[in-house]
């Protein structure tokens, strides 16, 4: 059998096949292997004499031509049949549509709003700022000079091309700008979304946290503690206790870590899992704005005095809810998120 013998079995092969496809898929499936065995026996066209592979040649080639147009022609059978029987299917338009499934806010929007709710009931509003930040107000205003650490490109993202731009490490510059903005008294929650180089089980690169200050004439840390104990006793339960522990922040003097009771083991002794037995769990930073903090926005250090404290809306949705993994929170994964 020659060579044209076998172009022409291939392409009665292709007709059989053709006719028995019933799907596009079938279709270009049919399409794909005849051209894949029309070009295997092009490439035996050195086996002919010289005389007949150009007829040998032209043969194919015109195969491959003809299996194309009859694969374009069959396809638009099929889209019109497709068409016409969409032509004739009854609708009842009288019919209800179908019901989108109802959503539910993400466990942050949650818990933010929750905190937010919480503050309010003891007279704080929300203040917000942007989120890409100049270096005054995220470090030289909160009395962190260009030497300081927390400036290392290790802890913080830089905006390439723009000296002096970051992307907010903390909530404290919308303190700042508010500050700057308002005259003496101040009470504000600062909510929102930080970035730091961190990223492992507990960290993120991007977290929410929530700042609260107070700034006027007499404020104490004794203060700070009673709207401590009202967030902690609002959120996690009635009866929990808080307290301090010295540490240092470059913008509060004294500064204090705060730690809050278990709400799981209530402070028993030998504590629990979350607490790791110590019956105390932290929640953040605190302390009462250094003097160098108020220089910078123009207020009287020796008429007015303020608190200040941090924690991550993160932490407070993980502690409350049991999550172990921060990323849970920002893979959007329903399964994960539907149950909260």
């Amino acid at each position: 059998m020659s060579l044209l013998d076998d172009v022409g079995q291939v392409v009665q092969a292709f007709d059989g096949e053709l006719a028995q496809a019933g799907t596009e898929q079938d279709i270009r499936a049919a399409q794909a292997a005849t051209l894949r065995r029309l070009n295997d026996l092009l490439k035996r066209l050195p086996e002919l004499p010289k005389d007949e592979r150009k007829d040998f040649g032209v043969r194919a080639n015109a195969a491959k031509r003809s299996v194309e147009e009859q694969t374009r022609l069959r396809l638009a059978t099929l889209a019109a049949r497709a068409r016409q029987r969409d032509l004739e299917r009854v609708v009842d338009v009288t019919l209800p549509g179908r019901a989108v499934p109802p959503g539910h806010h993400h466990i942050l929007t949650q818990i933010t709003r929750e905190l937010i709710e919480i503050f309010s009931e003891i007279g704080f509003t929300v203040a917000t700022g942007p989120q890409v930040e100049t270096d005054f107000h995220n470090f030289e205003a909160l009395a962190m000079p260009p030497e300081h650490p927390a400036r290392d490109a290790q802890d913080t993202f830089y905006v390439a091309g723009r000296e002096g731009v970051v992307l907010r490490t903390h909530t404290s510059p919308v303190q700042i700008r508010t500050m700057l903005a308002h005259p003496p008294p101040v009470r504000i929650i600062a909510p929102g979304v930080t970035y730091r180089r961190d990223d492992d089980a507990t960290h993120s690169p991007m977290f929410q946290q929530l700042e609260m200050l107070v700034v006027d004439e007499g404020i104490r840390m004794s203060d700070l503690k009673g709207c401590l104990l009202h967030m902690v006793r609002r959120f996690f339960g009635p009866g929990l206790q808080v307290r301090f522990r010295a540490s240092y922040f470059p913008f509060v003097e004294p500064g204090a870590e705060v730690d809050m009771q278990c709400a799981f083991c209530g402070g028993k002794p030998g504590g629990c899992r979350l607490c790791k037995g110590t019956g105390w769990i932290e929640l953040g930073g605190s302390g009462m704005v250094d003097p160098r903090v108020f220089a910078h926005v123009g207020y009287d250090s020796e008429k007015y005095t303020g608190f200040a404290f941090g924690m991550g809306i993160d932490r407070m949705a993980q502690l409350r809810h049991g999550v172990n993994a921060v990323h849970l929170l920002y893979e959007n994964d329903v399964r994960f998120l539907r149950q909260f």
